[in-house]
């Protein structure tokens, strides 16, 4: 199956993506073929450096493009039909992963944050959830487990497989779907019960792909075995780094 993987990089964590490792070991945690990679870069106070560094993963194989998100974001938005000041203060958590989807070119699209990574072997589930997405019109995201949440992904599914819990829900922390779906202009619906977002980040994207899935009956399907680990940045450096080169 025919993926993008794409994720993102900020002030605060792209010396740790771009210097330490951190980005190949995401992407090497996979273990997939992916089409094609792709760093959005945002929110950097000195942009040519990190172009300096991201061209350097492109040199070295580690990736194929970077998005630098402020030069498209009016293109983007327009395309999606998304007013800009529509966000409140969810903009900036919202243009990399919209860009990430407007410039992917294959089937699917492995969305990451720059803070998140499958903390072990993607490529059974990346499978099993190419198949789900492929077989089913239904299923609108596949997503792991987020940090070993068993329980807490089984209390919010109506129904599970063998494999999956099936449920409502988004997150941007890691998300896989169909590129074509994506595209379309669904982010300007609301549904109450996606006020469960946090209201600092305003009207953001993940919100806004929550309120569509739920007034369309769309759904997720969670891995039962497989699971990312997100943690925020600047919190717990060092323990954040250490879990993920042991």
């Amino acid at each position: 199956m025919s993926i993008t993987f794409a994720t993102n990089c900020w002030e605060n964590d792209w010396e740790y993506l771009l210097k330490k490792g951190y980005l190949e070991r995401m992407i090497s945690n996979c273990n997939y073929p992916f089409k094609e990679k792709i760093l959005c870069i945002g929110n950097v106070s000195k942009l040519s450096e990190v172009i300096k560094y991201a061209s350097k993963k492109i040199e070295e194989g580690v990736i194929d493009n970077y998005l630098v998100t402020d030069n498209s974001a009016t293109e983007v938005l327009k395309f999606f039909s998304i007013d800009k000041d529509s966000f409140g203060t969810g903009f900036s958590y919202s243009i990399a992963p919209l860009s990430a989807i407007y410039y992917c070119q294959t089937e699917l699209l492995l969305y990451f944050t720059g803070d998140a990574y499958i903390e072990k072997d993607g490529n059974l589930w990346l499978k099993q959830a190419s198949g789900l997405l492929m077989d089913s019109d239904d299923f609108f995201v596949a997503n792991p487990l987020w940090n070993n949440n068993y329980e807490e992904a089984k209390n919010e599914s109506f129904r599970e497989t063998s494999d999956s819990f099936v449920g409502y829900g988004f997150s941007d922390q890691c998300f896989l779907v169909r590129s074509t779906d994506f595209k379309k202009p669904m982010y300007n619906e609301y549904n109450i019960a996606s006020e469960r977002y946090p209201k600092y980040a305003g009207e953001l994207f993940e919100k806004r792909v929550d309120s569509y899935m739920r007034n369309h009956n769309l759904y997720r399907v969670t891995s039962k075995t497989t699971s990312y680990i997100h943690q925020n940045y600047p919190l717990a450096k060092k323990s954040f780094f250490k879990r993920i080169f042991k």
